[in-house]
């Protein structure tokens, strides 16, 4: 019998497919791989996670003066749950329970942070930036508790969903004291 070798092992002895890089190739196999590695952002060998929020702050500097409050809550929203079935459907497809090029989940949370913290300096949303940066990457606990016990599309998103609430609440204690 002639094993294929694009399979390996899984601990139960069975044929498992490897998990599969992100490559520009992947990304254009499907047009929902566009969205879970953030149009791109996501094949960034440094840091993605961070390329990623970067792409949503710049897109939310564009988009900003073209949508209402409603508009971007919708987005949102729409964003956060088909995001659940999206991302899931293409860490699946890459055969890893949380890709790090899967960026939908540090774009939308970053939407939801900016929208909270707007009207904000550039100097303001740097911070907002480099704290939600700070809780994605760290992820203390309870962030780290959601990141390891939810799988599947929700639990990629619901994580980071958590480290922008935990971000928005140093922003705004830090408010509170200034």
């Amino acid at each position: 019998m002639q094993t294929d070798p694009t399979l390996a092992r899984d601990g139960a002895g069975q044929q498992a497919a490897r998990p599969r890089r992100a490559s520009e190739r992947f990304m254009l196999d499907h047009p929902l791989h566009i969205l879970s590695l953030g149009f791109g952002s996501g094949l960034s060998p440094v840091a993605p996670g961070t390329v990623g929020t970067l792409f949503a702050w710049a897109s939310f500097v564009v988009l900003n003066r073209h949508l209402t409050v409603a508009q971007w809550g919708a987005l949102i929203l729409i964003g956060f749950v088909a995001g659940c079935w999206f991302t899931g459907f293409t860490a699946k497809k890459m055969g890893v329970a949380d890709p790090s090029p899967v960026v939908w989940d540090e774009i939308v949370a970053f939407w939801l942070m900016l929208l909270l913290v707007t009207p904000a300096t550039f100097t303001g949303q740097l911070w907002a930036f480099i704290v939600f940066r700070f809780f994605d990457m760290v992820k203390p606990p309870p962030i780290r508790y959601f990141d390891r016990r939810m799988k599947g599309g929700f639990g990629i998103m619901f994580d980071d969903l958590v480290a922008a609430f935990f971000s928005l609440l140093v922003i705004a204690l830090w408010r509170m004291t200034v």
